[in-house]
């Protein structure tokens, strides 16, 4: 088993590397005996097809949420629906995600950036979209502290382009993809946030959404446009790229290290599996109403430190007395802020049909079960982004002391000997594959 990185793909995406950073290359790709292997993972649900709807366009297509909606679409309707994944193929992307789905008569691969007019005007005409669904986004809250001017970049500028371009273009739906974290901390004992519920995001990330939904308003009220705004749950699953908080500490315990958790391990979220959202959407693309906001909530609540004794467990790892406890968890430093909890009322989807079907015990063993045999090299190198705030810029990592420590732009050096050295993450993801009793 081995993984390569093709000759045509540019290694770091023209930035130039500096010295202790690791470039993640998102055309990077897997040789056949391991990506084949890996399960083609999609929804459930199947509907009755829209009249109304045959190219679709899915921002951020090569990202976690989106490339399970993308085979989910393109495996379910082959013969309904054209499936475009529109992707800029950020640090966080990878074209494994979709990979299985090549050669495929209803699905395509374009490159490009949700923030320049001209790329997605080219994609709308190249192929006569007539929906979007939008996922594309900055949305790890811990860089939006340190990095917010690309949040508001992506999240805010990004859908606006997205916006006016659909406006010049016409299209019969477009599908906003929101977060719960709009609405902004919910005490304990609260009752949970309806769709009518004032917004009060509490940092970079939660404001950036919630200022693209201001747009999102704004263009159905002022232009008609035939929008639909979805706030979900915090989502888990395979695909996901470990700077979350589940797949991280899955492979930290992988590599028999201790779990990095932020402040005192209390603050808590609602979970929902990969599927089950991929579920919600189709629910919603097929049955929603035009100009509604939609709430794709759960009742699975769990806390930072409950996730790490789920994982010590299904790790055989025992964690029962104090001791134990500290040889398995590491407290660093918590965010700036950190919203003790989010809860929504999702009773208006459910009107709809759709119920969460995943556990949140179910689930977690699912994603352990795919992170352990492919998380290792999936995406590359994830050696930095395993440490507790790792600083990233493009496609490139570095721990926050790394980072600190970098000379100035114009202290960098010019010698190109470090540049020529990005495709050895692949050395560097096997040689802990093997370590970890992967390689066959």
């Amino acid at each position: 088993m081995s993984a390569v990185s093709p000759d045509d793909a540019p290694v770091n995406n023209g930035f130039k590397h500096r010295r202790n950073s690791t470039v993640l290359n998102p055309r990077s790709y897997l040789t056949d005996d391991l990506w084949k292997q890996a399960p083609v993972l999609t929804g459930n649900t199947r509907f009755k097809p829209r009249e109304d709807a045959r190219n679709i366009l899915v921002t951020g297509g090569a990202g976690f949420i989106a490339c399970w909606f993308v085979r989910h679409l393109t495996l379910t309707y082959p013969e309904h629906y054209n499936v475009v994944s529109f992707d800029k193929l950020d640090y966080c992307a990878t074209l494994n995600n979709t990979r299985i789905l090549e050669g495929r008569a209803n699905f395509t691969f374009e490159q490009g950036d949700i923030t320049s007019p001209s790329d997605v005007k080219r994609v709308l005409r190249k192929h006569h979209i007539d929906t979007i669904f939008h996922f594309a986004a900055q949305s790890h809250v811990d860089l939006s502290f340190g990095n917010s001017y690309q949040f508001t970049n992506t999240n805010v500028y990004g859908t606006h382009v997205l916006l006016e371009r659909a406006r010049e273009h016409g299209i019969s739906r477009f599908i906003h993809i929101s977060t719960d974290e709009v609405y902004g901390d919910v005490p304990i004992g609260a009752a949970d946030l309806s769709e009518t519920s004032i917004l009060a995001p509490t940092n970079p990330y939660s404001a950036s959404k919630a200022a693209a939904e201001m747009m999102v308003s704004a263009y159905r009220k002022s232009f008609k446009l035939p929008l639909i705004t979805v706030r979900s749950n915090n989502v888990y699953g395979p695909h996901q790229f470990p700077e979350k908080i589940i797949p991280k500490f899955i492979m930290l315990l992988q590599r028999r290290r201790k779990l990095l958790v932020h402040g005192d391990g209390s603050p808590s979220r609602r979970y929902l599996y990969a599927g089950d959202i991929v579920d919600a959407l189709d629910t919603i693309f097929h049955k929603g109403d035009i100009g509604q906001i939609y709430n794709i909530a759960t009742s699975d609540e769990v806390s930072n430190t409950e996730i790490c004794h789920k994982l010590l467990g299904l790790f055989g790892l025992s964690h029962n007395t104090q001791e134990e406890l500290e040889r398995s968890i590491q407290y660093t430093e918590d965010r700036p802020f950190n919203d003790q909890r989010y809860a929504t009322d999702g009773t208006k989807l459910a009107a709809l049909g759709w119920q969460p079907k995943t556990s949140f015990d179910d689930g977690l063993k699912r994603t352990v079960e795919w992170y352990r045999q492919f998380g290792e090299v999936w995406w590359g190198d994830i050696s930095r982004v395993l440490t507790s705030f790792p600083v990233v810029e493009g496609t490139e990592i570095w721990t926050k002391e790394e980072h600190e420590a970098l000379p100035s732009d114009e202290e960098v050096a010019t010698d190109d000997d470090h540049v020529q050295d990005g495709p050895t993450w692949t050395k560097k993801a096997l040689q802990y594959l093997r370590d970890s009793g992967g390689d066959p």
